[in-house]
This record gives C-alpha cells, sequence and structure tokens, in this order.
C-alpha cells in the first residue's frame, strides 16, 4: 500500500470513528430527552422563583401551574417577545386579576437566546435576593439550558422541570422533518456548550 493510500485509509477511519461517536451520542441524548418528564407533583417542593424559558409550547401553562400551586414566590419569563408563545402569555395576563400578576410575574425582554436567557435571569435572581428556582423548559433543551445556568450561577440551587412539547414524539423524531431538524440542531448545539463546559472547568 503506498503511502497516499494509507493516508486515505487513515482519514477513512478517521471519519468513520467520528461519525460512530456522533450517532452514538445522539442515540443517548435522544433517550436520556425521552426520559426527561415532568416530576410528580408530590415530589415539588417550595423553591424562591419559577423560571420560564419562552420558545415552545407548554411552558407557560407549566410556569403559571407552578405559581399558581405555591410553588415558588415569583414567576419569571426569560426571552419574552422571542418565543412563539407570547399569546399564550398575554392571554394568561388577562385572565388574572392584574395586582396578582404585578406581584408576583415578571417579565425579561433582553434575551435571544440560552446564554442570555441565564445572564438575565441570575441578575434577576440574584437582585431579588432568590437562591433557588425552577427551571422550566421543553425537554430537548433542557440539557443545554443546565449547563448554561450552571455555569453563569454554580451558587444558586435549579431544579430542572422538563416540558414535552405538543407534536414532539422522541421515540418517533425522525418521522417529521420539522421535528427532525429541531432535535438535531438542539443536539449539535448540546455539543458545542459541552465541550465548552469541559473546557473551562478543567
Amino acid at each position: 500500500m503506498t503511502p497516499h493510500a494509507k493516508r486515505l485509509t487513515c482519514l477513512g477511519l478517521l471519519i468513520a470513528l467520528v461519525f460512530a461517536g456522533w450517532f452514538a451520542g445522539l442515540t443517548v441524548f435522544i433517550r436520556s430527552t425521552a426520559a426527561l418528564t415532568p416530576p410528580a407533583p408530590a415530589l415539588l417542593q417550595k423553591l424562591d422563583a419559577i423560571v420560564v424559558l419562552t420558545g415552545g409550547s407548554n411552558r407557560l401553562d407549566t410556569g403559571f401551574n407552578l405559581l399558581e400551586g405555591g410553588f415558588g414566590k415569583k414567576l419569571f419569563v426569560s426571552g419574552v417577545y422571542h418565543g412563539l408563545d407570547v399569546k399564550q402569555l398575554l392571554k394568561h395576563w388577562k385572565a388574572e386579576p392584574q395586582g396578582n400578576l404585578d406581584c408576583c410575574v415578571v417579565l425579561g425582554f433582553e434575551a435571544d437566546n440560552t446564554a442570555e436567557n441565564a445572564v438575565e435571569t441570575v441578575e434577576w435572581l440574584h437582585r431579588e435576593g432568590f437562591h433557588s428556582f425552577y427551571l422550566v423548559t421543553a425537554n430537548y433543551h433542557l440539557k443545554r439550558a443546565m449547563l448554561k445556568f450552571t455555569e453563569i450561577a454554580p451558587d444558586l440551587n435549579i431544579t430542572p422541570f422538563p416540558v414535552v412539547p405538543d407534536g414532539v414524539d422522541m421515540d418517533n423524531w425522525w418521522r417529521d422533518g420539522a421535528i427532525r431538524m429541531v432535535i438535531l440542531r438542539e443536539y449539535m448545539k448540546y455539543i458545542a456548550v459541552y465541550i465548552w463546559h469541559l473546557f473551562i472547568t478543567l
């Protein structure tokens, strides 16, 4: 075998190994995401706050339900006007007594992405003197969000609260083109954040 042929063979093996690792990681990501479901009501504890990251269905309903159940003193909604569920937020806002919402619901308008969600939220939590909170977001987004939040605020006690979005079936995610793109994009973002997290913690 010529040196050129050997280099091509090594390159092919390297590409195959990278793809195998990528696919194995995707499988783990899918399975672990599918296992993320909302905790049973009996397991819920009262924390300082509830944080909802906008951008998907059922997140706001979950946040308001937790607030109404007394599981947080205040509800902070990060990424308002950039998520798909703003109409849902306004519906809740109009349905509840305005005084109650003014005292307990705070809107964050500055965040455009998960990293900015974390910065915006942590600044608000520190201003309020809060130390514990529920982090409410979609199940496929939760792992990346947790990495970002723990990176920025290791001093805070974060309890993840996964939400299963409408129409997202993790057992058959690959059948729907739109869902497939969401999951693959989130997986690639998670890999990038995970590698960065490992780098800064070395």
